[in-house]
């Protein structure tokens, strides 16, 4: 690869770096040709792309980009393959699912929302990220709750209150 091909690839890895909110950093080596296809596909499926990756190119466009990436360039060794995703917690759901076969792919690390995590044991931490649509519609389900309490007893009491008239009205009769 000359000089000018992996100024490119930089270039571009830092791009792709800098659209993604949620990047995930995995060993895939050891899988098949079936079983890599299997991922790709599968990855294709959830909307994760995926890219087998050069550890120093991936170094130097995490080294290039505006994100603050800790640790984890300290984790580019061996076979390196990037997950990017929109949902921080598609491609960890993928990966256990996917280990449910074979061993791999191995986590081993991760940038979401500008959160770093190191290692394999934190793929079931990051599978109960809950997505930024989750979240708020948890939000918007908590709100709703209150306004529907008072909607649902405003009801209530209007009809006892009005029962209640009623009834003195028939009294005084």
């Amino acid at each position: 690869m000359t000089r000018e091909e992996k100024s490119q690839v930089i270039q571009d890895l830092t791009a792709e770096l800098a659209n993604s909110a949620t990047i995930y950093i995995a060993d895939i080596s050891g899988l098949n040709a079936g079983t890599t296809s299997d991922l790709r596909r599968a990855c294709f499926k959830a909307n994760i792309k995926l890219a087998v990756v050069k550890n120093t190119l991936l170094a130097k466009a995490m080294e290039a980009s505006d994100k603050e990436f800790g640790e984890l360039p300290t984790i580019l060794k061996g076979n390196t393959s990037v997950l990017y995703s929109e949902t921080g917690n598609v491609p960890a759901k993928l990966i256990k699912n996917f280990r449910k076969k074979s061993d791999r792919p191995i986590l081993k690390g991760a940038y979401i929302e500008e959160a770093i995590y190191i290692g394999d044991d934190q793929l079931d931490t990051l599978v109960d990220i809950k997505s930024k649509e989750e979240l708020l519609g948890e939000i918007v389900g908590l709100l709703q709750s209150p306004a529907k309490n008072v909607v649902s007893a405003l009801k209530s009491s209007g009809g006892k209150l009005a029962g209640i008239i009623k009834t003195l009205s028939e009294k005084e009769g």
